[in-house]
């Protein structure tokens, strides 16, 4: 006995899965914790902020991971801004890289400027100061390589969004004509579709490839055609990801030529399921290949758990196409199939169903993704990575809604087209024939006998008569209401696709927001502190790894709060004001206005919940941003801030 499926039903399963998401979700996030995924300078030689007596002879930096590293990667200006580093920055051990200085450094304030690639392809920089003999004033502004931003930042962003787009569009559309519509093969509209996807997605990676060496280094145009950059992004992690995804390029050619070619002339039968069976089971395997070149080089393949993150992000890359890229080859069939070739109502249900698996799909890995980039429920509203993923949930969220719009007009024309196949072809031949004799037959008879002495003219009627059934054929079509319903909608999936996909874009440029969590002050006289008249600074900040156990408050004491070198303590308590021994406490200083720092200054432990720096260096007077990083265990931490008036 068959079960029917009610549209009741149908809503209680909604409702089910709907709850089973948020239960899941919930449990994910309760108890996340944060794990840097970016790079950080874990350790400097000279440290920073100290008085050496006699000038190094190199000066090294340790990160929390690999970097990579290329010629002006790591600079060191002296007091008036020229640089004294000697020779190539090199690695020395581990995750330790140096570089040599030059000899006879006088006496004042040196600092270190860095730019390095994390392993997740995203540049890091930062710079810190030491003197020699004794501090002196120094102003070092915009001195750092200018990566990641600029036009070739730009540039570079507008690259990723058509590798993206070419990716969904080639390996979506192919899935729609191998899974819902087999005909679509030799329909041309969807033909220029795919290939345009390839040629996309090729011309969007070799884009990414010359632009990469400028993207991480200089960000000036002209060296995007450098070819000693380009010989080192080769030997990069991202380099051999854009490279892989070349080659499975040319494989996706090969499965095009014979989706497009050989199996659009094979008949229906046992031949034409082997090789439609072949072609699924290639094209799967070179779509897992596309997406592991990005799973590979990015977000997932560092921090926490990369060998479950990359599986699950190239799942979800996959889950995108099938439902975007399908959605976009069923609105070029729709719009674009010529009248004699419609896309079935068939067509259109099996894609419904896929399109319902693909959302399940991205549920599922866009939890696990949203837990392992974020952590807590707070860093939704105070990150910015957090922020974008609310808008991409929100955009999720709406084209499902368009979809299940769509399900019903795709319903419907399922209903209608099961109708139009039980009409008994009896009636329909009647028609044909009761039409023709009132005088089309009549007609045609007459244009029969005018030309039956002349081919030329025949085969031109016939042409003719062609066109205007095709063309009659058309005007059915577009006539019917539920196509013309389903039409709309599919048309406003794909325009909140577009949004979408730029969103996706703009968040995996993005800092994941695990690191980024800022405790809010507690109110607005709070944000901004000054100095006292004795010249001593304090400041007080709340805050919240997220963890049990996570909470409490740092002070920080700045003296005597002036240009030059200043004794800094730290104070970190429970919210009790008992003290809080923590693994690790970092601080750093930036003074936006004139684009110095971060300066980072690592303080010395002293005793339970005291930690303490001299002679850290404060090169010139303004407003300060004061970023204090807490790291309670091993994953948590967080990152809080204040701007102080100091000299």
């Amino acid at each position: 006995m068959t079960r029917t499926i009610t549209p009741a039903r149908q809503r209680n399963s909604l409702r089910i899965l709907v709850l089973l998401f948020l239960a899941v979700t919930s449990a994910l996030l309760a108890g996340a914790g944060p794990a840097s995924a970016h790079a950080a300078l874990t350790g400097s030689d000279p440290a920073q902020g100290v008085v050496v007596k006699q000038a190094p002879t190199q000066v090294s930096l340790t990160f929390s991971e690999k970097v990579a590293m290329n010629d002006d990667s790591l600079r060191v200006l002296d007091p008036r801004g020229k640089p004294v580093q000697s020779g190539k920055p090199g690695n020395v051990s581990g995750t330790t890289y140096a570089v040599r200085l030059k000899s006879g450094l006088g006496k004042g304030t040196y600092t270190v400027t860095y730019q390095v690639v994390s392993a997740d392809s995203h540049p890091v920089s930062g710079a810190y100061t030491f003197s020699i003999g004794a501090p002196s004033q120094t102003v070092v502004s915009g001195t750092g390589p200018v990566a990641g931003g600029g036009v070739v930042g730009g540039l570079y962003a507008f690259g990723r969004y058509a590798s993206y787009a070419g990716f969904i569009v080639l390996v979506g559309g192919a899935a729609f004509v191998l899974a819902c519509w087999q005909r679509g093969a030799g329909v041309r509209a969807l033909q220029r579709l795919v290939v345009g996807g390839w040629l996309t997605l090729t011309a969007a990676t070799l884009w990414l490839l010359l632009l990469r060496g400028s993207y991480t280094t200089s960000g000036k145009l002209a060296d995007v055609f450098d070819l000693g950059l380009l010989g080192q992004v080769l030997q990069t992690k991202t380099g051999a990801a854009l490279v892989s995804r070349l080659l499975l390029l040319a494989a996706a050619a090969l499965f095009i030529a014979v989706l497009f070619g050989a199996y659009t002339k094979r008949e229906e039968g046992q031949e034409k399921r082997d090789l439609t069976f072949g072609l699924a089971i290639g094209g799967v395997v070179v779509a897992a290949g596309l997406a592991t070149s990005w799973a590979m080089a990015e977000h997932a393949s560092v921090g926490l758990q990369p060998g479950i993150a990359m599986p699950v992000d190239v799942l979800h890359l996959l889950a995108v196409a099938a439902w975007l890229g399908g959605l976009t080859a069923l609105l070029v069939a729709l719009y674009r199939a010529p009248a004699e070739t419609p896309v079935e109502a068939v067509a259109v249900t099996r894609f419904s169903r896929v399109a319902f698996g693909s959302v399940l799909a991205l549920v599922a890995t866009g939890t696990y993704q949203s837990w392992r980039q974020l952590g807590s429920w707070s860093a939704f509203t105070d990150t910015r990575y957090g922020q974008l993923l609310l808008v991409k949930i929100g955009l999720v969220a709406l084209l499902v809604g368009i979809a299940s719009i769509s399900r019903r007009w795709t319903g419907r024309l399922a209903d209608t087209a099961a109708v139009t196949a039980e009409q008994p072809e009896k009636e329909r031949v009647a028609s044909g024939a009761a039409k023709r004799s009132t005088g089309s037959g009549t007609a045609e008879q007459s244009a029969k006998g005018k030309t039956s002495g002349d081919p030329r003219r025949a085969e031109q009627l016939a042409r003719q008569r062609a066109a205007m059934d095709a063309a009659r054929q058309k005007r059915l079509r577009d006539g019917d209401a539920n196509r013309f319903g389903l039409r709309r909608t599919v048309l406003a999936e794909a325009g909140v696709a577009v949004v979408l996909l730029a969103v996706t874009t703009w968040l995996t440029q993005t800092e994941p927001g695990r690191t980024e969590l800022e405790a809010k002050a507690a109110g607005s006289s709070s944000s901004s502190a000054t100095a006292p008249s004795n010249g001593a600074l304090t400041l007080d900040m709340p805050f919240d790894t997220g963890a049990t156990g996570g909470k409490g408050i740092v002070s920080i004491d700045l003296d005597p709060a002036r240009v030059g070198g200043n004794e800094m303590h730290v104070y970190v308590q429970r919210p009790n004001g008992q003290a809080f021994d923590i693994p690790e406490v970092k601080v750093a200083f930036t003074l936006e206005a004139k684009k110095i720092g971060p300066l980072p200054v690592t303080p010395d432990h002293i005793t339970t919940g005291h930690w303490s720096a001299s002679g850290v260096q404060i090169p010139m007077a303004g407003d300060w941003k004061i970023a204090v990083t807490v790291r309670t265990s091993d994953i948590d931490q967080v990152t809080v801030s204040k701007n102080a008036q100091i000299g």
